[in-house]
Protein backbone atom coordinates (compact mmCIF):
# COMPACT_ATOMS: atom_id res chain seq x y z
CA UNK A 1 0.00 0.00 0.00
CA UNK A 2 1.24 3.37 -0.98
CA UNK A 3 1.91 5.47 2.01
CA UNK A 4 3.09 9.66 1.83
CA UNK A 5 3.87 11.27 4.92
CA UNK A 6 4.37 15.45 4.91
CA UNK A 7 6.43 17.16 7.61
CA UNK A 8 7.92 20.32 7.94
CA UNK A 9 4.45 22.52 8.59
CA UNK A 10 5.00 25.38 11.36
CA UNK A 11 4.06 28.28 12.33
CA UNK A 12 6.44 31.24 11.11
CA UNK A 13 6.01 35.15 10.76
CA UNK A 14 5.44 36.84 7.57
CA UNK A 15 8.49 37.02 5.56
CA UNK A 16 9.67 34.21 7.12
CA UNK A 17 10.64 30.82 5.31
CA UNK A 18 10.20 27.21 5.79
CA UNK A 19 10.54 23.86 3.98
CA UNK A 20 8.28 21.13 3.32
CA UNK A 21 9.20 17.47 3.24
CA UNK A 22 7.18 14.38 1.69
CA UNK A 23 8.04 11.00 2.01
CA UNK A 24 6.52 8.27 -0.40
CA UNK A 25 6.69 4.12 0.11
CA UNK A 26 5.84 1.48 -1.91
CA UNK A 27 5.55 3.33 -4.99
CA UNK A 28 8.18 3.23 -7.93
CA UNK A 29 8.91 7.18 -6.85
CA UNK A 30 11.38 8.38 -9.73
CA UNK A 31 8.69 6.74 -12.06
CA UNK A 32 6.32 9.15 -10.89
CA UNK A 33 5.44 12.97 -11.13
CA UNK A 34 4.47 14.38 -7.76
CA UNK A 35 2.97 17.42 -6.23
CA UNK A 36 2.24 20.23 -3.55
CA UNK A 37 -1.35 21.04 -2.99
CA UNK A 38 -2.95 22.90 -0.14
CA UNK A 39 -5.87 23.68 1.68
CA UNK A 40 -6.94 26.91 3.46
CA UNK A 41 -10.44 27.07 5.91
CA UNK A 42 -12.92 27.50 3.83
CA UNK A 43 -11.72 27.02 0.68
CA UNK A 44 -10.94 24.34 -1.60
CA UNK A 45 -7.62 22.14 -2.50
CA UNK A 46 -5.77 23.50 -4.80
CA UNK A 47 -2.85 23.42 -6.65
CA UNK A 48 0.74 24.81 -5.29
CA UNK A 49 3.71 22.97 -7.79
CA UNK A 50 4.37 19.88 -9.10
CA UNK A 51 7.24 17.95 -10.54
CA UNK A 52 8.00 15.71 -13.47
CA UNK A 53 9.61 12.40 -12.46
CA UNK A 54 13.35 13.32 -13.07
CA UNK A 55 13.11 17.09 -12.25
CA UNK A 56 13.05 18.30 -15.75
CA UNK A 57 9.55 20.45 -15.50
CA UNK A 58 8.50 22.05 -12.78
CA UNK A 59 4.57 23.69 -12.38
CA UNK A 60 3.81 26.18 -9.65
CA UNK A 61 0.95 28.33 -9.53
CA UNK A 62 0.62 32.16 -9.87
CA UNK A 63 0.22 32.85 -6.33
CA UNK A 64 3.51 31.14 -5.50
CA UNK A 65 5.64 31.75 -8.35
CA UNK A 66 8.94 33.24 -7.28
CA UNK A 67 8.67 32.45 -3.36
CA UNK A 68 8.38 28.55 -3.46
CA UNK A 69 10.62 25.71 -5.15
CA UNK A 70 9.67 22.05 -5.38
CA UNK A 71 12.45 19.43 -5.78
CA UNK A 72 12.96 16.28 -5.62
CA UNK A 73 15.21 13.72 -4.12
CA UNK A 74 14.52 9.99 -5.87
CA UNK A 75 17.38 8.53 -4.14
CA UNK A 76 15.71 9.32 -0.96
CA UNK A 77 12.09 8.98 -2.45
CA UNK A 78 11.62 12.66 -0.84
CA UNK A 79 10.01 15.54 -2.46
CA UNK A 80 10.27 18.92 -0.83
CA UNK A 81 9.28 22.26 -1.38
CA UNK A 82 10.86 25.23 -0.03
CA UNK A 83 8.97 28.51 0.78
CA UNK A 84 10.23 31.79 1.23
CA UNK A 85 8.49 35.00 1.79
CA UNK A 86 5.62 33.83 3.24
CA UNK A 87 2.18 36.02 3.71
CA UNK A 88 -0.68 34.93 5.51
CA UNK A 89 -2.18 34.18 2.33
CA UNK A 90 -0.11 30.82 2.36
CA UNK A 91 -1.78 30.05 5.64
CA UNK A 92 -3.32 26.43 5.17
CA UNK A 93 -2.54 22.42 5.40
CA UNK A 94 -0.20 21.21 3.03
CA UNK A 95 -0.52 17.75 1.03
CA UNK A 96 2.20 16.24 -0.50
CA UNK A 97 0.53 13.44 -3.22
CA UNK A 98 1.20 10.97 -6.46
CA UNK A 99 -0.44 9.72 -8.96
CA UNK A 100 -1.30 6.39 -10.40
CA UNK A 101 -0.70 6.61 -14.03
CA UNK A 102 2.76 8.11 -15.51
CA UNK A 103 1.05 10.89 -17.99
CA UNK A 104 -1.28 13.53 -15.62
CA UNK A 105 -1.57 17.05 -15.44
CA UNK A 106 -1.32 18.96 -12.64
CA UNK A 107 -3.89 19.09 -10.74
CA UNK A 108 -5.84 18.01 -7.72
CA UNK A 109 -7.75 15.26 -9.67
CA UNK A 110 -5.15 13.58 -11.54
CA UNK A 111 -3.94 12.57 -8.04
CA UNK A 112 -4.96 9.11 -5.95
CA UNK A 113 -1.99 8.78 -3.20
CA UNK A 114 -2.50 11.85 -0.72
CA UNK A 115 -0.87 11.81 2.75
CA UNK A 116 -2.33 13.79 5.87
CA UNK A 117 -1.18 16.68 5.37
CA UNK A 118 0.93 19.41 7.32
CA UNK A 119 0.14 22.48 9.11
CA UNK A 120 1.36 25.89 7.97
CA UNK A 121 0.16 29.07 9.69
CA UNK A 122 1.44 32.23 8.79
CA UNK A 123 1.18 35.23 11.45
CA UNK A 124 1.51 38.74 10.60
Amino acid sequence: QVHVAESGGDLVQEGGSLRLSCTVSELPFDDYSMGWFRQAPGKEREVVSCISYDSGSTIYADSVKGRFTISRDNGKNTLYLQMSSLNSEDTAIYYCAAPNKLDVRCGVDDFVYWGQGTQVAVSS
